[in-house]
């Protein structure tokens, strides 16, 4: 054995033998680990979560009219952080060479090396194999609407690269809950669900475009496409036309289900949420564009208290 194998040895003798001898740093390395694992799946900014899971409940609480059974409600909440993760985990594999070039994103596992590709892709696997398992409990037509879903997710992190239009590929992916909802309810699809398809789709375009704003002087320069850079300085008027068209298709879904007064007073508080955003946004500014992406989660809880209170009142 020469002396430089002979060195390598040690090494990795002495480094077991830390190990075996204070298990307490082997402690700290896995729960580095899982802290890493944690920063993918975003567990410590959960309003992606609370995005995603506002149009299943705007679903679930229509197609039940009202009464979601409580089964249907903690799969679609589970459904909601497990396939928020796999999205995150997604996009960082997709955008783990671009993400060092971004001030708000290099400092992500994948780029520092804290997690690996092999390690990011069994994560992954595990995310999707959980979202599976999920939807199988409830019926055929939710588990073919599924694979639509997990397509959605997948290919969603790529279309930065291809076009400037990923915000509405990010809309459909977040809407296609809507369906679902349905189809785990009732095992059918109405056409006035697409009404509220198209209000939540819009509605994901508006605020994923105001986030874009944040990282598009970076998004230039790196060569990631959105919304946002194709607006150019017609953006806050084009988030306003969006924002119009959004509140037509809340008022259609209402049209179409027979709600009543108190829908269409959540409504009316989301345009004044709308108004409040056009004034963060209307200078452009980092900080006051996240601040108005960061209170969209509002309009997702004004939606639901809504629609719960249009049917609590039919109940009385």
């Amino acid at each position: 054995m020469d002396s430089r194998t002979r060195g390598v040895c040690t090494r990795i003798i002495g480094r077991s033998d830390l190990i075996l001898d204070d298990p307490l740093s082997a402690m700290v390395l896995t729960r580095q680990k899982v802290s890493a694992f944690l920063r993918v799946i975003r567990f410590d900014k959960p309003i992606g979560t609370y995005l995603l899971l506002a149009p299943a409940l705007w679903g679930l609480i229509i197609a039940s009219e009202g009464l979601p059974t409580g089964f249907l409600l903690f799969t679609f909440a589970v459904g909601a952080f497990v396939m928020r993760s796999a999205g995150c985990t997604t996009n960082d594999l997709t955008d783990r060479k671009l993400d060092g070039f971004v001030e708000r994103t290099r400092d992500r596992p994948l780029v520092t090396g804290e997690v690996s590709v092999l390690e990011a892709l069994c994560l992954l696997f595990a995310l999707f194999s959980l979202a599976l398992w999920l939807v199988i409990q409830i019926n055929w037509l939710t588990v073919q609407l599924s694979i639509v879903g997990a397509a959605l997710t997948i290919v969603y992190p790529f279309m930065k690269r291809f076009t400037h239009l990923p915000q509405v590929m990010l809309g459909m992916a977040f809407s296609w809950s809507i369906p679902m909802a349905f189809a785990a309810t009732t095992g059918t699809l109405p056409v006035g669900l697409w009404w509220l398809f198209l209000a939540n789709l819009l509605w994901v375009v508006v605020y994923d475009t105001q986030y874009a704003m944040v990282d598009r002087e970076d998004d230039l320069e790196v060569g990631i496409k959105s919304t946002a850079i194709l607006f150019g300085n017609a953006d806050t008027r084009i988030i306003f036309g969006l924002q119009v068209l959004c509140l037509m298709s809340f008022v259609a879904t209402g049209m179409s289900f027979n709600l009543g007064a108190i829908y269409f007073l959540s409504i009316a508080a989301v345009a004044a949420l709308f108004v409040r955003h056009q004034r963060l946004i209307s200078n452009r500014s980092r900080e006051t564009c996240f601040r108005a992406f960061n209170e969209s989660k509002w309009i997702g809880l004004i939606v639901a208290v809504g629609l719960l209170g249009h049917y609590a009142h039919l109940s009385v």
